[in-house]
């Protein structure tokens, strides 16, 4: 069978609630993206905050969504429901909008993004596990896929529209950032009437719920295969700090404040054009392949961004960098479900983005250190280094984790 051909029977054979979950992030990603993709030129030109501050931002409000990712997954698990919680956390993330156009200072851009985040952590971890329980394991790689897809259509789609409604406003970023508000609440609408918990019915409690009380023996039942996929993403995500250092290369090299989003829609419609692709193919070829391909071009990206002297060279960069996520985040996914046990999804996405999320706020620091002390180039380079490293690692372990085999 043609790669297309599978691509194409594995996106027939996926059940609806992994599609509204899909569309429920596009909406939630159009919202989140418009705002993202003004708010560091946001912080910098209208707050007066540093490059630092952007990076210690960053990084403190994914790594506050990692560390409750684990809460709530652990929690779906003990509960047996997971829908419940993902849609207080969209809910959550959706409230929290008018706080950013609100914000006179960056002490409440922190507290907005903060409670945003806080969103996120209550619900990527539950929506994850949901995924897996959803889709048959055989085309868990496409589920996540499609998923991601759906979710990076989003996430240059707001983009799009904040630099359509910059040009309308004439340049009022304030005024922009309301917009944001719609989808969010639009996404939020669809998960709630279109998502649907395997084997239950309203007021059923699923089997296998264990009541509501968490313990730290759960994460002592997650075997050692996980622990190596844990690692994996933790490495990952150390060479991959946070793409508002995208925005701000553009905008370093001369790009417009009214279009530097347009960086954010390079680099997401690359990762959308190939995430189901790739989470197709990662149910039936070399994982360690996708992996490494996968590393070769945050490499590339990073070498590119590091001497981009104009706009044009700052979007292939980025547009390697959505290749480069395409490839790797929904095959991560996949591992996890993959090695976690079934009554225990929920707590190992949790783990999983816990370690991740430190991996982030670090690399965020790191970042936002390097080019307030030695400028942009240094940043990603060092990138590319720690992409490089990780390239090695798998290399080396390869034979002994098992990831160059098939699913």
């Amino acid at each position: 069978m043609s790669g297309q051909k599978a691509a194409r029977v594995a996106w027939r054979g996926l059940p609806a609630s992994v599609w509204a979950l899909g569309f429920g992030s596009l909406f939630t990603d159009i919202s989140s993206e418009l705002i993202h993709s003004l708010l560091p030129v946001f912080m910098v030109t209208c707050l007066g905050a540093s490059m630092l501050m952007v990076g210690v931002i960053e990084g403190v409000a994914e790594a506050t969504a990692a560390v409750l990712k684990a809460f709530s997954g652990a929690l779906s698990d003990r509960l047996g429901r997971r829908k419940l919680l993902m849609v207080l956390g969209y809910a959550l993330s959706a409230t929290t909008k008018p706080l950013f156009p609100l914000a006179s200072s960056v002490g409440l851009v922190f507290t907005a993004r903060f409670a945003d985040r806080l969103g996120k952590g209550i619900r990527v971890a539950p929506r994850d596990a949901l995924v897996a329980e959803l889709a048959p394991p055989e085309r868990r790689g496409a589920a996540y896929g499609l998923r991601q897809a759906l979710d990076s259509v989003g996430a240059f789609a707001g983009p799009l529209l904040a630099v359509a409604l910059m040009a309308c406003f004439t340049g009022d970023i304030r005024t922009v950032l309301w917009a944001g508000v719609v989808p969010a609440l639009i996404g939020v609408l669809i998960l709630v009437v279109y998502v649907r918990e395997p084997g239950t019915a309203p007021g059923e409690q699923k089997d296998g719920s264990r009541g509501a009380r968490l313990s730290l023996s759960d994460i002592g039942q997650l075997p050692l295969r996980y622990w190596g996929v844990v690692a994996l993403g933790g490495v990952f995500t150390l060479a991959r700090f946070s793409e508002a250092f995208l925005v701000l290369r553009a905008q370093d090299v001369g790009l417009p404040a009214g279009q530097v989003p347009f960086v954010l829609v390079a680099m997401n419609v690359l990762y959308a054009t190939a995430a189901f692709p790739a989470g197709a193919a990662a149910d039936r070829v070399s994982r360690r392949t996708l992996l490494l391909f996968g590393l070769v071009l945050l490499i590339a990206a990073d070498i590119v961004l590091a001497y981009a002297g104009s706009p044009l060279v700052v979007f292939g960069g980025a547009a390697l960098w959505g290749t480069h996520m395409a490839l790797t985040q929904g095959l991560l996914s996949k591992l996890v479900a993959d090695t976690a046990p079934r009554h225990l999804l929920g707590t190992g996405f949790g783990v999983f983005n816990v370690v991740s999320g430190a991996m982030l706020l670090l690399a965020s620091v790191i970042a936002g250190s390097l080019w307030s002390a030695a400028g942009p180039s240094a940043t990603f380079l060092a990138g590319a280094v720690f992409a490089a490293l990780a390239a090695a690692g798998i290399w080396i372990v390869e034979k002994r984790d098992g990831l160059s085999t098939g699913p």
